[in-house]
């Protein structure tokens, strides 16, 4: 069962108050947003993860050497936004996400979604297709409340689930344990995207580490089974782990990113020529 993406927040950096997205129920989401040229990235956290984590850091001087714009935010009950993370769903999430894409956004946008962030990009681009170049999937984990948190429930903790809304388990990420809450699993069967044919026709780059204790690696395959489009790559990395944020990955995903730019920018050459 996942803790998806879940790394060591680093401490805020010194500077001017977070800029947030106010949302039309009073939430505010959280971000730090680069200027830059097209194709844009969007960082999709994962599970109990925030804007400043590993990855999240890394893809914004990634951007910002290269002038692409970028995005990262916290979801709601995350991080410097809003909410109850116990009020947290899948759902509620991806609305973020969709939010952050509409409001803070231009042009097209390589999303980039870690471990549960890899369902919530999904969700997003299936809901924002014609804004979306590309997906990179780290440890992608879509459909995990049904797939690998509800078998994971013994008798016991069904019953508790059942009677209190809510289970604490035990994970190697806080001694404390997870908080799962009924209404997550529940809102979570209304957005499984594993059981029928994907409709994405975008270029997707799945990246998974063999090591990944929290997502198997097989989750990748069967994702990329399941995308309608044709241009879909599965890397896997035989020693890696969940978070995939050792510098070897992070040289990965940069050089994922840099073919998937270098696509783009070759493209929109070929159309100005045309033109």
């Amino acid at each position: 069962m996942p803790a998806p993406d879940t790394e060591p927040a680093s401490p805020p950096p010194a500077r001017a108050a977070t800029p947030i997205l106010a949302c039309p129920d009073g939430a505010t989401i959280a971000y730090r947003a680069v200027a830059g040229a097209a194709p844009g990235v969007v960082f999709l956290a994962g599970f109990r993860s925030d804007m400043t984590g590993t990855k999240a850091l890394f893809l914004e001087d990634y951007c910002r050497r290269r002038g692409h714009a970028y995005v990262r935010f916290d979801y709601f009950g995350h991080g410097a936004s809003s909410g109850d993370f116990a009020a947290g769903t899948i759902g509620r999430w991806t609305d973020d996400a969709v939010a952050v894409i509409d409001s803070l956004t231009a042009g097209p946008q390589i999303l980039v979604g870690s471990s549960m962030g890899g369902w919530i990009m999904l969700l997003a681009a299936l809901a924002r297709p014609a804004r979306i170049h590309a997906l990179i999937g780290i440890a992608a984990a879509p459909d995990f409340t049904e797939d690998l948190l509800w078998p994971r429930l013994d008798a016991a903790q069904r019953q508790e689930l059942s009677q209190t809304g809510r289970v604490v388990l035990a994970s190697q990420y806080d001694p404390a344990g997870y908080l799962y809450t009924a209404a997550l699993i529940e809102d979570g069967r209304r957005h499984l995207v594993l059981r029928a044919p994907i409709p994405v026709m975008r270029p997707v780059r799945l990246l998974h580490g063999m090591g990944d204790a929290s997502v198997p690696w097989q989750r990748s395959l069967a994702i990329a089974e399941r995308l309608a489009g044709g241009d879909v790559t599965v890397t896997l990395v035989k020693d890696g782990d969940h978070r995939l944020s050792r510098d070897r990955d992070l040289a990965l995903l940069a050089q994922t990113l840099d073919a998937l730019i270098g696509a783009s920018c070759a493209e929109s050459e070929i159309r100005r020529m045309s033109g």
